[in-house]
């Protein structure tokens, strides 16, 4: 069933807003897939803040004109879906290890900063940690000089508490007291 003119505008200004505050944007094949797995894979895409659709390529390049991933347009060929996201390296590792999963399922292409991704360029980004990872990794870099400062601090009152124990166990009975 062919969309109204009405509609057409109404998807072209909704994935135009997606576009417009992702970072990253993946093009794949997904000839073979069926419905199940296409819905396992917006599932698992929408856990971690990946929008994954199925648009026509005419209104795709709409979409993109003017913006960062207007390198895109030319990848519009055949049936592809878009993911795009915030965060670059969830957009291709949901993508990348759902790619492992199904084999019917291609990246083609994609695009991050207005530059184009290969395949190999995205399968490289998948591999990196996540935005979670590295803020953990970030945290924990900035507490340790505080949980090595607090430790240091309490290892003085607590050594000085056993070096007396120790003088008093070392006394004979009769001057301990």
């Amino acid at each position: 069933m062919s969309l109204s003119i009405d509609q057409k505008k109404a998807v072209v200004d909704e994935v135009t807003q997606v576009f417009s505050a992702a970072q990253a944007a993946v093009l794949a094949e997904y000839r073979g897939l069926t419905v199940a797995q296409i819905t396992e894979l917006r599932g698992a895409a929408r856990d971690v803040g990946v929008d994954v659709r199925v648009v026509k390529n005419t209104l795709a390049r709409r979409c993109v004109a003017d913006s960062d991933f207007e390198c895109l347009s030319d990848h519009f060929v055949g049936p592809v879906m878009i993911s795009s996201s915030e965060d670059p390296v969830a957009v291709a590792k949901v993508i990348a290890n759902f790619a492992k999963q199904h084999d019917q399922l291609k990246i083609t292409m994609g695009a991050m900063n207005g530059d184009l991704l290969d395949a190999s360029a995205i399968q490289a980004l998948a591999k990196l940690p996540g935005r979670d990872e590295l803020l953990a990794t970030l945290v924990g870099t900035m507490a340790a000089p505080m949980n090595k400062l607090a430790q240091t601090l309490h290892a003085i009152p607590s050594q000085f508490v056993r070096t007396l124990a120790a003088v008093r166990d070392s006394r004979p009975e009769d001057q301990a007291a």
